[in-house]
């Protein structure tokens, strides 16, 4: 089970209704067992799982989701998927007491803290790009207007010499 990788369970972990989710089934195979031993287990504790850690998918939803990843991981199934959250996540290693959701578990959790931290280095570099665009914008209207004059066409110039044939050279 050491075998899945992080970003193999990045590939996992969809965003849906803005929260980053992974979807029952997946979960089912990551710890070994059936979906429907999971889905079981989760509502014989459905106090444990607020719509917060977990929540069922549309049908719209559920087939953007399908549509999104080339192949279904959930085969025929017959009732809409339910996702789970980081938080719900986590719960599960309540619900699923053995060692391999354990073990898997703290992969995952792992991982979603790893996507987390990303996401806050990604939010930082944006913002001091932003700041420094704000800071040199000035600089860099010059430089540019500068530019634009070196590779303006040059304006023409009237000849003092006429040339060709005008309306009054009919002679």
């Amino acid at each position: 089970m050491d075998a899945i990788t992080p970003s193999g369970i990045r590939n996992l972990i969809f965003q849906i209704r803005g929260k980053a989710v992974m979807l029952d089934s997946d979960l089912a195979e990551l710890y070994q067992v059936q979906t429907k031993v999971l889905n079981q287990a989760v509502r014989r504790n459905i106090e444990r799982f607020p719509d917060d850690f977990m929540f069922q998918l549309t049908k719209e939803e559920f087939d953007n989701l399908r549509s999104q990843t080339v192949t279904s991981s959930s085969g025929g199934r017959r009732y809409l998927p339910f996702v789970f959250t980081e938080q719900g996540v986590a719960m599960l290693s309540s619900v699923l007491n053995s060692e391999t959701a354990i073990k898997m578990n703290i992969q995952i959790i792992r991982t979603f803290v790893q996507m987390r931290r990303m996401a806050i280095t990604i939010a930082d570099l944006k913002r001091k790009i932003d700041g420094m665009e704000r800071k040199y914008d000035y600089h860099f209207k010059v430089v540019f207007d500068a530019l634009r004059k070196l590779t303006a066409p040059e304006p023409a110039r009237k000849s003092k010499h006429k040339m060709g044939f005008g309306p009054d050279d009919k002679k």
